[in-house]
């Protein structure tokens, strides 16, 4: 299994906003994104549907600097969708 087809599986949640949001930044920003934003992205993956979703919601903040980073860009790129 390719990195990009794993990752496509992980990003469905048991949230469909969040299915929406992830998949997006996956599909249209991952690939391009530097090492450290995929980095930070893959970690956001592995955190539990409430916490991510808190995050995403601008609910939570988090205190590690990747994740922080990458929840900031995934809410920007949301923000600009038409």
């Amino acid at each position: 299994m390719s990195e990009l087809s794993r990752l496509r599986w992980l990003c469905r949640r048991g949230m469909k906003e969040l299915d929406l949001v992830l998949s997006g930044y996956l599909e249209h920003h991952y690939p391009t994104a530097g090492y450290s934003e995929q980095a930070g992205f893959r970690k956001l993956l592995e955190l539990q549907d409430p916490e991510l979703y808190n995050l995403i919601l601008g609910k939570q903040l988090s205190e590690d600097g990747e994740l922080a980073e990458i929840v900031r860009i995934i809410r920007n790129e949301a923000r600009n969708i038409d």
